[in-house]
């Protein structure tokens, strides 16, 4: 048989999902490792796929193969491997008597199939959500100085610069003295958070905080004249909600001046500001105003801020009221 042609067939189940049949990639690397021409390796399917083995056995002896080898891309010797294969290779026998048909043994317990396993299972740890988290903490752990933060501080800072992947909050992230203890304790009652807009919303994590505690007004605010929507619908949630616990502005600078001036007309000492909105315009002037009032804040003394960066220190405050829960 040396020198005559030999085609390669490479079996597979077949699902009902076409996507898991894609295996041309595979095929096209395999002739390149056997150093044989990409038409000489065929694929075949025994269920949900085309061509199915007969078809393609049929097809190769047509094509001039003197020999073909059946490679069953199958873990174990089951019914396909012992009785479907073979009962297929018997019927193409009968009409190709002068061809040279051959299984392979299925993929079977190779010692290189348990370094594939443990390749895929080390992929998996590493590239997990949780590993990924833990190693981008452990960077910035390493590479930037939280010390002049609170421990508490300190944790809400790291998660936001890990959310916006800026180390400029170190520098310019502030607490009012009141502000940690005050918010861990609305949280761990459940008071309703007030947020600018939906994209605030949609960031404070959901495992954590019940979504109905997290509201937004904005859809209540219709065109306005004067002003901005984001200002009028914080102004319409702090005038009709009586359990607020925080008020967290991430995008509308102008949102945040305005819940700065109704809580000081409500003489409100209990609801804590998050006050991370971004931009040129207002965004550093309204944060300034912010601090000359005595209502307990979080906030970053910059033009820079946003939904990342507000929600980043609501979900540190609930990972850590989770974590103190269950140590």
């Amino acid at each position: 048989m040396k020198g005559e042609r030999e085609k390669i067939v490479l079996v597979l189940h077949g699902s009902p999902k076409r996507s898991a049949n894609a295996w041309e990639p595979f095929r096209v690397y395999l002739s390149k490792i056997l150093d044989v021409p990409e038409e000489d390796v065929v694929l075949a399917y025994l269920q949900f796929g085309e061509p199915d083995v007969e078809s393609a056995l049929r097809q190769c002896l047509k094509d001039g193969a003197k020999r073909v080898i059946l490679h069953p891309l199958f873990l174990s010797a089951g019914v396909h491997v012992t009785k479907d294969l073979p009962e297929i290779v018997e019927k193409i026998k009968a009409d190709f008597p002068w061809a040279e048909v051959l299984i392979t043994k299925p993929l079977g317990q190779h010692e290189r199939l348990a370094e594939i396993v443990k390749e895929r299972i080390d992929e998996v740890r590493t590239y997990s959500p949780q590993s990924i988290e833990e190693e981008s903490f452990r960077i910035i752990e390493r590479e930037f100085d939280f010390s002049r933060f609170m421990p508490l501080e300190r944790e809400v800072v790291k998660r936001v610069v890990h959310a916006t992947a800026d180390p400029e909050y170190i520098e310019t992230m502030v607490f009012h003295p009141k502000a940690i203890e005050l918010a861990l304790k609305n949280l761990r009652d459940k008071k309703k958070i007030l947020v600018d807009v939906e994209m605030t919303k949609a960031g404070i994590s959901k495992r954590l905080y019940p979504r109905e505690k997290v509201v937004c007004y904005l859809d209540k605010v219709g065109e306005v004249s004067v002003g901005t929507r984001t200002e009028q619908a914080v102004e319409l949630a702090l005038k009709n909600e009586n359990d607020l616990g925080l008020v967290v502005i991430g995008n509308s600078p102008t949102a945040l001046v305005r819940a700065i001036e109704v809580l000081r007309e409500q003489k409100r000492d209990d609801v804590v500001v998050v006050g991370l909105p971004v931009g040129f315009v207002k965004a550093l002037s309204a944060k300034l105003m912010l601090l000359r009032e005595d209502i307990p804040y979080i906030t970053n003394l910059s033009r820079k801020g946003g939904s990342p960066a507000a929600c980043a220190v609501v979900n540190a405050l609930l990972r850590y009221i989770l974590s103190s829960t269950f140590s």
